[in-house]
């Protein structure tokens, strides 16, 4: 069982193989996990069953003024920055005041680190939000998953509200017009006697089908690569993840394997 949690509001900063030296920003509780999505994969673990008064989310002044004293102290440190990342705990565009803690973060990048990028690493399941996808696109970096070719798939992996469909995703998804990245994570295994597979002939078509339609800037591909909350999840070998990654490179869309 996984459970790794980001316990401070403001974390790192890190040096990130994507983003060079990121700062980070957790807009959920410290001490659990808070998202629409229950991936078997999480490296938070598995949602907990969670009422009102558990989820205590850090309000917005709070999070702008703990930015932006972090960013004081690096920038007193000459510490470089290349990137500011909404990361953390779960989803970050579940925050209730997500859409104005976008504005405070683009505004405090532009005040003491204008050429570091925002970042934001989402699961893409709120854009049907008009207001959710409007912050998101302010931001230098949508980097959003999409982790199945088959709307089985992943319901089966990612878990989310039986209500959300992945055509719809997908949708959703081509309505950022190219300025995206979109990260997939590749496994197979087992769970509740379901088997879980996404690198199947069906399900690796499927997905290039998408990733040919949403026309991404670029593709991130990864392989389990921390303990998981489903038990019974291989590992997919670099081999065979560099034949997918190849299948993307012949649409004309960048991409790298990550592990």
């Amino acid at each position: 069982m996984s459970g790794f949690l980001f316990n401070e509001i403001i974390f790192g900063p890190v040096k990130s193989r994507r983003l060079g030296i990121s700062l980070g920003i957790n807009l959920l509780p410290t001490n659990h996990k808070v998202c629409n999505y229950n991936c078997v994969y999480c490296e938070c673990g598995w949602n907990k069953e969670l009422n009102a008064d558990d989820i205590k989310l850090p309000a917005r002044i709070e999070i702008k003024n703990a930015l932006e004293e972090r960013l004081i102290k690096l920038k007193n440190e000459n510490m470089p920055l290349d990137s500011i990342t909404f990361a953390g705990n779960g989803e970050p565009s579940i925050h209730p005041e997500f859409i104005g803690i976008v504005d405070d973060v683009i505004e405090l990048r532009n005040k003491y680190y204008p050429t570091a990028r925002t970042t934001v690493l989402s699961n893409a399941g709120l854009l049907n939000n008009d207001a959710i996808f409007e912050a998101l696109i302010k931001l230098d970096n949508n980097i959003l998953k999409l982790d199945a070719g088959t709307d089985k798939m992943y319901h089966l992996i990612n878990r989310g509200s039986k209500h959300i469909f992945l055509d719809e995703i997908v949708e959703n998804l081509k309505k950022f017009k190219g300025k995206l990245v979109i990260q997939t994570l590749f496994l197979k295994g087992k769970y509740n006697d379901e088997i879980i597979d996404n690198t199947t002939k069906e399900e690796v078509e499927a997905w290039l089908k998408h990733i040919a339609e949403i026309r991404p800037e670029y593709v991130m591909i990864y392989p389990i690569d921390r303990a998981t909350p489903a038990d019974n999840l291989e590992k997919i070998e670099r081999k065979q993840l560099e034949a997918i990654a190849a299948r993307v490179n012949a649409l004309g869309i960048k991409t790298k394997v990550y592990n």
